[in-house]
């Protein structure tokens, strides 16, 4: 198969960034909960989870731009 026709997203690639994100969310979320500065329980979660939903966005790209220099590495080794 050429280089162009190689396929970058497989479903288990898919499926392997949703579960760490769903991790990385609940992660993020439990350990943010102690750092919103709120008295009521539902703006505790609304501000853990807003924060959360910002951080695993971050994860997401840094997680996709690491496949890329990962896939160019090991091109440029062929």
């Amino acid at each position: 198969m050429a280089n162009s026709e190689q396929k970058l997203v497989t479903r288990g690639s898919l499926m392997v960034d949703a579960v760490l994100l769903v991790a990385i969310f609940i992660f993020f979320f439990e350990i943010l909960k102690s750092h919103v500065p709120a008295t009521t329980p539902m703006w505790i979660n609304i501000g853990a989870a807003y924060t959360a939903s910002c951080l695993t966005g971050v994860f997401w790209l840094a997680l996709q731009m690491f496949r890329v220099v990962l896939r160019f590495h090991r091109e440029s080794k062929k």
